[in-house]
């Protein structure tokens, strides 16, 4: 999309310059047929590709069905903070760190207790609301072990900004013990 951007950009640019160095550039075409090109044939063009891609990126986010069904975690956003839980290892509480194994994907359950927020890790997945009364459901996957930052990406109150939280990846043989010590 971005690439889609720097093209329809650098075309107009062109058309502009064209126009300022040949004055007389373009004035054989009638001004409905610039509309007509430029205004309908064009983006009727491009649009429909952008959007098909951005449908089709989409839907890698989504949580399909996997041969082995992916880990459950979830994620519940309370003013100001994330608390996660691990139905799958046990019942540990909350933490406020998210942990992770490496390698595999995961299945977040994400809600909320109070207001809207949004639960976003740029560098692992894209976003998805967390709305009181509803489960939404986001697969993660971190291809190696390490450390991210996540985010509320959704203006929440008085302290949004403060609403970050941290995820561990975990070589796989270690993210259970590392679930259970950080439930100490």
């Amino acid at each position: 999309m971005f690439w889609s951007s720097v093209a329809l950009f650098g075309l107009m640019m062109a058309l502009l310059a064209l126009v300022w160095v040949r004055p007389g550039f373009g004035s054989k075409l009638a001004p409905s047929k610039w509309i007509i090109y430029g205004g309908l044939v064009m983006p009727g063009i491009l649009l429909p590709v952008l959007v098909g891609y951005a449908l089709y990126t989409g839907n890698r986010l989504l949580p399909h069905a996997l041969e082995t069904a992916p880990a459950r975690i979830n994620a519940q956003g309370v003013m100001w903070q994330w608390q996660f839980s691990y139905p799958e290892v046990g019942d540990l509480g909350s933490t406020g760190v998210l942990h992770i194994p490496a390698g595999k994907p995961v299945d977040i359950v994400v809600t909320s207790g109070d207001v809207i927020h949004s639960f976003w890790v740029p560098r692992l997945t894209g976003k998805i609301d967390a709305i009181p009364g509803r489960e939404n459901i986001i697969r993660i996957q971190a291809d190696r072990p390490g450390s991210y930052q996540g985010v509320c990406a959704e203006f929440c109150g008085r302290g949004h900004t403060e609403m970050r939280f941290q995820v561990r990846a975990h070589a796989p043989e270690e993210y259970e013990s590392a679930v259970l010590e950080a439930a100490e």
